[in-house]
């Protein structure tokens, strides 16, 4: 398994929105609300991925990532936009979807 710095990643995550992550599995970051995702980049640990809900208002989506995007990069890291995701609650289970 990968070493993936969760720390550098929360403390951005907080210090752009003010959210705690609530739950990290293998290469994902998951903040409180869901609102985004943070994914880690497959082989270089300076680039992650962002992936937005769909229920996010466009203009505040925009602003969010702007802002994450800002404190990755004052940690000496890149941040890019990859697509939407939805979330679907099937039994005890929550399965993600990439649109």
């Amino acid at each position: 398994m990968q070493y993936r710095d969760l720390e550098k990643v929360r403390t951005i995550i907080q210090e752009a929105t003010g959210l705690e992550v609530a739950y990290a599995y293998d290469d994902l970051v998951f903040p409180d609300h869901t609102a985004f995702i943070i994914q880690y980049h497959a082989s270089d640990d300076t680039r992650f991925i962002y992936y937005h809900h769909t229920d996010c208002i466009p203009s505040e989506e925009k602003q969010l990532f702007k802002k994450l995007q800002a404190s990755f990069e004052k940690q000496g890291c890149s941040l890019s936009s990859k697509s939407a995701f939805q979330l679907e609650q099937k039994g005890e289970h929550v399965e993600i979807q990439f649109v």
